[in-house]
């Protein structure tokens, strides 16, 4: 069974930064094909998906919300199975609990931003900003 644990969350100023961490166990990053995203769910409201992407060896694909886009951007990161959420110049409305998301290597390859396009998930991690 896939796991995933984030971390790097906490309390930043507005138009601070923050890098979130991902660490995938029993899901490869190394296949030919994979998906994943981040996702966050602000109290009230439903999740999202901020970042989502897909790689294959022929190529890929990234989606960000329209609120993420020229602030966050997603890396893999030089440690296996490890994916990173770099977090630029935030805002208050980014406040929420941020997940990080993978799906099976199945179906369509196309990127996928729906929560229920993704099989395994992460405890989340908390990003407040505020002054």
């Amino acid at each position: 069974q896939a796991q995933f644990v984030e971390s790097g969350g906490g309390l930043v100023q507005p138009g601070g930064s923050l890098i979130l961490s991902c660490e995938a166990s029993g899901f490869s990053l190394e296949l030919d094909y994979y998906a994943i995203g981040w996702f966050r769910q602000a109290p009230g409201k439903e999740r999202e998906g901020v970042v989502c992407m897909y790689s294959r060896v022929s190529g890929g694909a990234t989606y960000y919300v329209d609120s993420a886009k020229g602030r966050f951007t997603i890396t893999r990161g030089n440690a296996k199975n490890t994916i990173y959420l770099q977090m630029n110049s935030l805002k208050p409305e980014d406040t929420a609990v941020y997940y990080c998301a993978g799906r099976r290597p199945i179906g369509t390859i196309a990127v996928r931003t729906a929560v229920s396009d993704y099989d395994y998930w992460g405890q989340g991690t908390q990003v407040t900003v505020s002054s």
